[in-house]
């Protein structure tokens, strides 16, 4: 099925830097009937240090399975992604497609098979054939170096373009990198991480300061996200550090750099899982909602995300129809605390609904107006203490249904 490209989407793919001891290479695994590369195989330089987060779906794949165990160990030399394939839900005859490809490429490289990383995307229930996955990683193995487009675009799925962002950071005299690339489009309501997405810095940073920056990173943009409430039993983020740069290696948050460094992390992680928001399935409206004035922050997220995943509200921006009734509605069910007669609600910057009532004179048409753009913003004030959260999502369209009624066809 040819995927027509998001009206949401940047007019074009970014221009990242190379990283110091990142090298990238796809191939052709035909795991799908598609006429493309669908393998991205990242090779990393010896003394590599890496950070995961994965998904809590108890159904997760033998891909994450390994992958908590090998982050455990803080070093990597090589990243396999296929995609076409989740491999998960898949037995015993998934977890040893992915053990074949851990030792080829360890093989390869002469390091362990713990050092080599690998992540599946795409159809459940369908075992990873292992005589494509030689062959595919082989051909990765011996092919040319890429672009991050290239790479980017070997991963994706039902993604309708290449997603990537990047941002630089001072440590000492050093100036060091951070680039990422992402695929996501449906299935997206991430815990602990999103669909796949892959961050890479030449900065020399020890594996437990690495994990400590991507788990706060991850709080505050990856775990912010949703499309359609659904979490994957694929979803990865990992973070990867050379140390190609040459700084003094970052052990503590306390040292000198390593704020610039996360702050650098923390907005590659935050552009990337926007730009899987504007990639949704069948999206036409990027949607902001803002909760302020909540118990906690905690109980402002959740109330967040009970109005970013609701097909009532998502519908209703998709229709541009100011129906903000359906805001209240969601608020209500998210079983945190809140105050009908405190509660108001915008949209844009436009007050709708204050102290659980119509605002006076309220006029509909500049919200309407608000509502025919393509970035929307929706903001609720509870009125009852200091939390405050913000998520990010789309809207719910006939598109959606069409994609994912076709997902396997």
């Amino acid at each position: 099925m040819t995927m027509t490209k998001s009206p949401l989407a940047p007019d074009h793919f970014p221009n990242l830097p190379m990283i110091g001891g990142v090298t990238l290479r796809t191939a052709r695994a035909q795991y799908k009937t598609w006429d493309r590369c669908d393998l991205t195989y990242v090779e990393l330089s010896e003394g590599t240090n890496v950070a995961g987060v994965f998904t809590r779906n108890v159904c997760c794949s033998s891909e994450v399975e390994l992958g908590r165990e090998q982050v455990r160990l803080g070093r990597a030399r090589a990243l396999i992604v296929n995609a076409g394939n989740s491999n998960a839900f898949t037995g015993y005859r998934g977890r040893e497609a992915v053990e074949q490809i851990m030792g080829q490429v360890a093989q390869a490289l002469d390091c362990q098979p713990s050092d080599v990383f690998v992540s599946s995307t795409g159809v459940i229930g369908v075992p990873l054939p292992k005589d494509k996955a030689k062959a595919g990683v082989e051909a990765a193995l011996n092919a040319q170096p890429v672009s991050w487009e290239d790479a980017a675009d070997a991963i994706c799925t039902t993604d309708t373009f290449a997603k990537g962002a990047s941002a630089s950071a001072v440590i000492g005299d050093k100036t060091v990198q951070v680039a990422g690339i992402v695929k996501g489009s449906g299935m997206i309501a991430p815990d602990m991480a999103t669909m796949l997405g892959y961050i890479f810095t030449d900065a020399a940073v020890s594996p437990q300061l690495l994990q400590d920056m991507l788990s706060e990173a991850t709080d505050t943009s990856f775990n912010n996200i949703t499309v359609d409430s659904d979490t994957s039993t694929s979803d990865t983020v990992l973070l990867f550090a050379t140390g190609a740069a040459g700084n003094a290696m970052l052990i503590s948050r306390d040292d000198d750099g390593a704020d610039a460094l996360f702050s650098a992390i923390r907005a590659v992680a935050l552009e990337l899982a926007q730009l899987v928001v504007r990639d949704g399935e069948g999206a036409t409206k990027f949607i902001e909602i803002e909760v302020t004035s909540a118990a906690n922050d905690a109980s402002a997220k959740k109330i967040a995300l009970a109005i970013a995943n609701s097909p009532l509200v998502k519908t209703a921006v998709a229709g541009e129809d100011a129906n903000w009734g359906r805001v209240v509605m969601a608020v209500g069910k998210a079983g945190e605390p809140a105050d009908r007669d405190r509660l108001a609600i915008r949209f844009g910057d436009h007050w709708v609904a204050r102290d659980g009532l119509p605002v006076d004179g309220y006029d509909e048409a500049p919200v309407a107006a608000h509502l025919r753009e393509k970035n929307i913003r929706i903001g609720t004030d509870l009125g009852i203490g200091t939390g405050r959260a913000t998520v990010w999502t789309c809207d719910l369209t006939h598109g959606y249904i069409n994609i994912n009624a076709n997902y396997r066809s």
